[in-house]
């Protein structure tokens, strides 16, 4: 059994069906040694599982579940495009939204459901930089969107 696949075993977790683009475009890109993850969105089985505001209808720990969501979404997709989860040596960037109130000013904190999960599944290698920036909507309504960029090994 592949390495990372074992690590979401033994912390519990299953990858999704990777989910569909909403829009035009791709889900994700390979390109010079660089995997880069379209933005998504907290899908679970085809439906948006978070909508609303962060900081007035959503709450701070229910977007840190989005954000999980959303990563796992993502490993998702990485995992169909490279075959193996272990091909990717380092996340690069994590760029995270927020769609919350005026008043609401912890977007750190709720992309931290990503950067904490990134952490778990590939240690040090899960580290990475990041934004974490408010937005007034989403698409689809969504609380959360984050894109990812991650170094892959050569097949």
């Amino acid at each position: 059994m592949a390495k990372i696949e074992a690590r979401l075993q033994e912390l519990g977790l299953k990858l999704p069906t990777p989910p569909k683009p909403v829009a035009a475009y791709v889900p994700a890109v390979l390109h010079n040694g660089l995997l880069y993850i379209s933005g998504q969105l907290p899908m679970v089985d085809g439906q948006l599982s978070c909508t609303g505001h962060v900081g007035q209808e959503v709450s701070l720990e229910t977007a840190q579940e989005a954000a999980r969501t959303c990563t796992l979404n993502a490993l998702a997709i990485a995992a169909d495009v490279l075959g193996d989860l272990d091909r990717i040596t380092r996340v690069i960037k994590v760029g995270g939204f927020v769609s919350s109130s005026p008043a609401f000013t912890d977007h750190p904190k709720v992309i931290n459901g990503c950067s904490e999960l990134l952490g778990e599944i590939f240690g040090e290698a899960g580290r990475h930089a990041r934004a974490a920036v408010g937005v007034s909507a989403l698409p689809l309504g969504a609380a959360v969107e984050i894109e990812f960029v991650m170094a892959v090994a050569e097949a």
